[in-house]
């Protein structure tokens, strides 16, 4: 996928922040300073941590890692643009989306090591994190599963009279699954509040996008549903809050769901099990280092005195820091117990459950060295 070929096709591109580092006022989503300086601080730490935890990874430490560079704006711009009580369904590469929302640092690292304070009891691979209280749903690996969740949930907070929307992410891929096509379908057909985020990243693991569809974008792909379809810069922080917002407000007046195609690049593996190299010229990484995310809302900050590159050493410092002392926490934290595989399964355990979860516990142990 060429940087340049982004503003082809019949469907254009929404963008809001200019070469020269100042806005577009037709789409401006009027965000205050101190709210610019909010979201790139959590900017910097998804970036910050995406590189210790792959770092973790290459030590052993931890398994598994799927990492979000050069799409942060696309994630946590959208994050931001959604109400507090709307709920978010993830693809993947969302840990990003997930701190924003108020899920605990030490809960994520937790995650990662699968130990007793797992969320999720170590019974999922690392970086299977979720938030519930923070109405951010849970990560589950096969592709595409969460937008039939996110529209059914929509569905179901409708009937029920709730103002909430879903805001379902998922990747280029995706849309070849058929739960892309069952969700888009029933969205559209019952005027279900859900926004589609699709970040076009280039890459379905070893795929890319030319190979998926031969459709000019995936945005149009919307009319055959019913619903508009919006493209936009993925790494224009300020385009990408503008039209979730616009997409939010939309489905607040009941007008049904938007799909949203945000135009990015996958700068680094699909995850730490992927070697690029093998399918992809590191050339194409170029023009899409040129539009590095962070870069762009950095000069804009700079350009309005609001920050520079001491504050920006400070704030990686204090993310380091706070990462290790988790790093330490969860290390140091006993694996989940033998009975909490028991656990969360039925309200009340049936007979059979009981008595083997008494036959684990009181059988012969197998050697720590086995």
């Amino acid at each position: 996928m060429n940087a340049q070929n982004h503003a082809l096709g019949p469907y254009p591109v929404q963008r809001v922040l200019r070469d020269d580092g100042t806005l577009d006022p037709a789409l401006d989503p009027g965000l205050g300073i101190d709210e610019v300086v909010h979201i790139y601080k959590s900017l910097v730490q998804t970036r910050t941590l995406d590189k210790r935890m792959t770092a973790l990874q290459r030590q052993g430490r931890i398994g598994f890692h799927v990492g979000s560079l050069g799409e942060e704006a696309a994630i946590l711009g959208a994050t931001y643009a959604v109400r507090e009580t709307d709920w978010i369904f993830p693809c993947y590469r969302e840990f990003g989306s997930a701190l924003m929302r108020g899920l605990s640092l030490q809960k994520l690292v937790d995650n990662m090591f699968g130990n007793e304070n797992d969320t999720v009891k170590g019974r999922q691979m690392p970086d299977h994190y979720t938030c519930r209280e923070k109405c951010w749903g849970s990560i589950s690996s096969p592709v595409g599963t969460q937008i039939t969740q996110g529209v059914g949930f929509a569905w179901a907070a409708k009937i029920d009279g709730k103002k909430q929307a879903t805001l379902i992410f998922f990747g280029d891929g995706a849309t070849s699954t058929p739960e892309f096509h069952s969700g888009m379908n029933m969205a559209a057909v019952f005027k279900v509040p859900s926004i589609f985020f699709c970040r076009n990243n280039g890459w379905a693991i070893s795929v890319p996008t030319d190979r998926q569809t031969a459709s000019e974008t995936f945005a149009q792909k919307a009319e055959a549903y019913g619903m508009p379809g919006v493209r936009v810069d993925g790494n224009d922080l300020f385009a990408v809050i503008a039209v979730t917002r616009q997409a939010v407000q939309r489905a607040e007046r009941g007008e049904g769901p938007t799909l949203i195609e945000a135009l990015t690049y996958r700068m680094g593996a699909h995850s730490t099990s992927d070697d690029p190299d093998r399918y992809r010229d590191n050339q194409e990484l170029e023009p899409w280092a040129a539009l590095d995310p962070l870069e762009r809302v950095r000069r804009y900050l700079v350009a309005q005195k609001a920050w520079d590159s001491g504050a920006e050493q400070s704030l990686i410092d204090d993310v380091e820091s706070r990462f290790k002392r988790a790093v330490a926490i969860a290390e140091a934290t006993a694996p989940p117990s033998l009975e909490s595989m028991f656990d969360d399964v039925y309200q009340s355990l049936p007979w059979n459950l009981v008595e083997q979860k008494k036959e684990l516990l009181e059988g012969p142990r197998a050697p720590k060295s086995h």
